[in-house]
């Protein structure tokens, strides 16, 4: 590729390029771009005539040694724009304009309200929209430039730390116990230990990081052979089937809500788990106030909730 051709590539094309990419399909990014279907195909033509290179493979649609290179460089211009525009924002004070919050279900439930009112309340020209998200798609949001900030976690037991260029700040410690339903047979003690589980029938959550193998881990236990029967995608479900007597399950206690009569949540036994919960943004040197007093604000709610 010659100098010339790179110093031809305009970066919108290289925008179109990358959700071709990430949709696997012309007509998806599209709609999303708002372009119809053959301008997307024209696009993707002028950037590969530009290049001088192939950039996709067209079935099944995928991006080629050179497309990779490119994409590498459209995640660069947007992680630049993005950070310059939270650099922007947090010189104009923060006190007016907008913040756009992703959260994980149990937390968007739960700790999100009440720290949204009490934001409206010391920022009323501040306007903030939430979407629910699980941590990698919100990392994914942030470093697009799509985001202003992202609740995420993460447990003691398989740590994942953000990638570069986003910065975390602990919210709050979320101890994992064991949920069973009200008349099983050890719904009566104070806390439960992993290993009196070992023969049970299970529903784990794998969308919440919440898998069987990591019960296994943590139960240490030879011969541990819990029969996972059921899989839910949140934590709704999971309690719902607790709580007709179908198994057993470990969830964090944030995610418990104002619970269910009908099941019993105890602390675990050595070894405990526990989730933790941070407020993640791009890594920049300014911040808006309104971000900042907004994560503290998180972190306090998130206290209460879990005191």
């Amino acid at each position: 590729m010659s100098l010339n051709s790179v110093h031809g590539l305009d970066p919108r094309l290289l925008a179109t390029l990358e959700a071709v990419v990430r949709h696997g399909s012309f007509s998806a990014a599209a709609r999303e771009l708002g372009y119809s279907a053959p301008a997307v195909s024209q696009q993707i033509a002028e950037l590969e005539r530009r290049a001088g290179l192939r950039v996709l493979e067209r079935r099944p649609v995928r991006a080629t040694p050179a497309g990779e290179v490119l994409l590498g460089a459209e995640q660069s211009v947007r992680n630049a724009l993005a950070t310059a525009s939270v650099e922007l924002d947090a010189m104009r004070a923060g006190t007016a304009g907008r913040i756009r919050l992703g959260a994980f279900a149990s937390a968007a439930t739960s700790i999100v309200p009440q720290a949204l009112a009490q934001l409206h309340t010391a920022y009323p020209h501040v306007q903030v929209s939430l979407s629910q998200l699980e941590p990698e798609a919100g990392y994914h949001r942030l470093k697009r430039g799509d985001m202003d900030l992202a609740l995420s976690y993460d447990y003691d037991f398989i740590p994942d730390p953000p990638p570069r260029m986003l910065r975390r700040t602990l919210v709050a410690r979320d101890p994992v116990v064991a949920v069973v339903p009200e008349h099983h047979r050890l719904a009566g003690r104070e806390v439960i230990d992993l290993a009196s589980l070992a023969a049970e029938t299970w529903i784990a959550a794998p969308e919440a990081a919440l898998r069987l193998e990591l019960l296994s881990q943590m139960a240490q236990t030879p011969g541990f052979r819990a029969r996972l029967q059921y899989e839910g995608d949140d934590f709704n479900t999971v309690l719902g089937f607790v709580a007709a007597g179908l198994c057993v399950a470990v969830m964090p206690r944030l995610a418990l809500g104002r619970g269910n009569a009908r099941v019993v949540a105890r602390p675990l036994a050595e070894p405990q788990l526990t989730r933790f919960i941070y407020a993640v943004r791009i890594d920049t040197r300014h911040a808006p106030r309104a971000v900042l007093d907004l994560e503290r604000m998180l972190a306090a709610h998130a206290l209460s909730a879990l005191s």
